[in-house]
């Protein structure tokens, strides 16, 4: 990575028309008698003096001639000057944006060692705009144009949509590392039956046969931190027709919400469009999907007819829980989690039930 803190860019540009004018005042050379010695008009001469008018390789070849200097210099002389000027534009530009810097998460980032912080607040901006992979911050609402809609719904607590792109952005970054077989529909259902039994397995075990599993069927599914003001569990998205992104933050750090929200997202895939984006915290965009997506991850973790049957009996013990989860093999906190979410069980009960997750950094 470049160290731009350490790079030198001048604020003012010296034009090789400036240039010219000094070797015509060493030479005693006017204006009019450089025209005529190289074919170029003294309206055009003027221009090129005044910085009006490029200096280009034909014109360079006809300096070299006239005044004995290489083609070479009046080309890097305009160059650097065109350079220079876009630099300056730059920093105007970039003034003007460091207002945007507010809704970054900048200290959690660099932490997460996603990017570098540093006290230049330009030279910030520019590190966060290289972490986009985008030009100026006006592309930012280019590359993610849904999630300002998504984050204009009530919240009962602050969402900065800048901080869900900068963990999308993460999640294409880590997608990216994972080799993909074209996207297959059938394979990517039958899948989801085998990574349902990874539910009694730790992170350490399911996590990498549940990555290489997906990517079998075409799907990446990455695990990003969470960060601040963002209030996302997971989200779906496509790459390309061939290849889909499921991304997990383990916002609750417990299993039965993991689970559902990698099945509500995997539903997402199966049932859904490939050009839309879902995020699991944003109340939806389509609600209509987004019950679908619930119903599919519901029935795919807990069969309704075996579910039913259970709940008809009213007693939810801490043995009988575990019984029924391993009959129906998956995680005891899974069941606890849909009967707590059905008010059938008080939310403080038989949470040591759940397997809880952190992340290394924590």
């Amino acid at each position: 990575m470049v160290d731009i803190q350490n790079e030198f860019y001048p604020d003012y540009a010296v034009s090789p028309g400036e240039v010219l004018s000094v070797e015509l005042e060493i030479r005693g050379m006017t204006q009019q008698e450089l025209a005529k010695r190289t074919g170029i008009t003294p309206k055009h001469i003027i221009s090129i003096l005044k910085a009006k008018s490029v200096v280009t390789p034909e014109t360079a070849i006809k300096f070299e001639r006239a005044l004995g200097m290489p083609v070479e210099y009046w080309l890097n002389l305009e160059s650097h000057y065109q350079e220079i000027l876009a630099r300056m534009v730059e920093e105007e530009q970039l003034e003007t944006s460091l207002n945007w810097l507010k809704h970054i998460p900048i200290n959690a980032m660099a932490k997460l060692n996603w990017i570098e912080k540093t006290r230049d607040k330009k030279a910030q901006l520019v590190e966060v705009l290289r972490f986009f992979a985008i030009a100026r911050v006006e592309q930012w609402s280019e590359m993610w144009p849904k999630l300002n809609v998504a984050y204009r719904q009530n919240h009962t607590y602050e969402v900065f949509p800048e901080a869900v792109s900068a963990w999308l952005r993460k999640g294409e970054i880590e997608s990216s590392k994972i080799n993909c077989e074209p996207y297959n529909k059938a394979k990517f259902r039958n899948v989801l039956d085998e990574i349902r039994g990874l539910t009694t397995e730790t992170p350490e075990q399911f996590v990498p046969q549940m990555q290489e599993l997906c990517s079998i069927a075409g799907v990446a599914v990455v695990f990003v931190p969470a960060l601040p003001k963002t209030g996302v569990s997971g989200a779906t998205r496509w790459v390309n027709k061939n290849k889909a992104i499921i991304q997990l933050s383990l916002r609750y750090k417990t299993d039965d919400h993991l689970w559902f929200t990698f099945f509500h997202e995997a539903a997402h895939i199966l049932l859904h469009g490939k050009k839309e984006l879902f995020l699991e915290g944003t109340n939806g965009l389509d609600k209509d999907k987004e019950n679908e997506a619930n119903i599919f991850a519901e029935q795919e973790l807990i069969p309704t007819h075996k579910f039913a049957t259970f709940i008809e009996r009213k007693k939810f013990s801490k043995v009988s829980i575990i019984s029924f989860a391993k009959d129906i093999g998956i995680s005891p906190g899974i069941v606890v989690g849909q009967l707590q979410h059905k008010n059938l069980l008080n939310i403080t009960f038989c949470n040591d039930l759940k397997q809880r997750f952190k992340w290394d950094h924590e």
